[in-house]
Formats: structure tokens, C-alpha cells, sequence
């Protein structure tokens, strides 16, 4: 029904915001990693939508990329997984990092997920790989460059000794931002380790 919704961002919090479109707000919910790449309340902002009408409820799901909502729609459609849940693993998992896990079968990463169990996992995996893609991204091409392979392996890394998606995901960002050198992977956890 919506393709996206441009307009004037009135409010912002790590699970919706507000954009006002000519005098009528919108209420978006919006993957958590999101929050720290939207503009100062105030500025012009554009979301592409997913609209989900259930029986007892009609909700509008914002992405600042296509792809991230082509993505969505795809993940909300597999058994067991749904809107919710599949916002949780756009949240926490970025899209090439995600595909790769599902293209590589790595279900322990998946399930690190809040809401996704080992079995959902496998499930994902299994359908993804199955599924004849037919939006803008394909599991089956998906290439990282070796700075996005790092990033996830050291990211994978650090979810693996108990750390959050998102404190994994910051940590190896801060890390890979201010380094002037080339890291191999260990030098990567170390230093993301102390950047936590």
C-alpha cells in the first residue's frame, strides 16, 4: 500500500518514530539499529514501508533502505517467524551479516537473536535458502568484501563469549573506525574487547 513515506521527523525512540507528512503523523515501528542512523528530529527523513494488517491490530514498519524492507517482508512470511521477530533480526543483525549466516547455515549466530531459538534457526535457514528470491537481494550472490567478513566473523566472535548483537556490533565498529591498520581477526576481538 506504501511504498515509503517521506517527510518531517517529529519523534524518535529505538523501537518507532514519528514523521510528519503535510499535518498527518506516522507511526513507524523501526529496527533497533536503526535509531543511531535516522537525522536530528527536525530534518527531513524517508522510510520505506511494510504495512501489516492483522485482525486485531495495523502497523507500519519503516526501513531507511529498500533492500532492508524487501528483506523484512520476506522473513515476516516464513513459519514461526512473523513481523516481530523478523524486525528483531533485521535489529540485530545487519543484512549481509544475516544473509551470509543464512548462506553459510551458521544457525548459532541466528539464534543469538533475541526471540530466535535453535530451531527457528535451522527454519530460517532451511526456507531462506529455499525461497526463489524475488526482491532486490538473493542469498545466493551475496559476496562480502573482507572488511564486511571481518567485521562479521569478529562480531560472531564476540557474540560467542555472551556479548549482545548490538555491544558485538558497536564494539567491532568502533574498532574498525578508528584503526589505521589492516587487523587480522584476533587483533580485531582484542581490541573490540577493550573498546566494549
Amino acid at each position: 500500500m506504501f511504498e515509503f513515506i517521506e517527510g518531517t521527523l517529529e519523534e524518535k525512540s529505538p523501537e518507532s518514530i514519528a514523521i510528519n507528512c503535510r499535518g498527518v503523523g506516522y507511526l513507524l515501528f523501526i529496527p533497533v539499529n536503526c535509531f543511531h542512523e535516522l537525522p536530528q528530529i527536525g530534518t527531513p527523513v524517508r522510510m520505506y514501508t511494510s504495512f501489516i494488517v492483522r485482525e486485531d491490530s495495523q502497523r507500519l514498519f519503516g526501513f531507511l533502505e529498500r533492500s532492508e524492507r524487501d528483506l523484512f517482508s520476506t522473513l515476516k512470511d516464513i513459519s514461526g517467524i512473523g513481523p516481530k521477530t523478523a524486525l528483531s533480526l533485521i535489529g540485530h543483525l545487519e543484512k549481509n551479516a544475516l544473509l551470509e549466516a543464512v548462506h553459510a547455515s551458521n544457525t548459532k549466530l541466528i539464534s543469538k537473536v533475541p526471540g530466535i531459538g535453535k530451531k527457528t534457526a535451522e527454519r530460517l535457514v532451511i526456507e531462506l535458502r529455499d525461497k526463489k528470491m524475488t526482491s532486490s537481494f538473493s542469498v545466493k550472490d551475496v559476496s562480502l568484501t573482507a572488511e564486511e567478513q571481518l567485521k562479521a566473523d569478529g562480531v560472531s566472535a564476540l557474540m560467542s563469549l555472551g556479548y549482545s548483537p548490538i555491544q558485538a556490533e558497536k564494539a567491532v565498529d568502533k574498532t574498525l573506525k578508528v584503526s589505521e591498520d589492516t587487523l587480522d581477526l584476533p587483533l580485531l576481538i582484542t581490541t573490540s574487547l577493550k573498546n566494549m
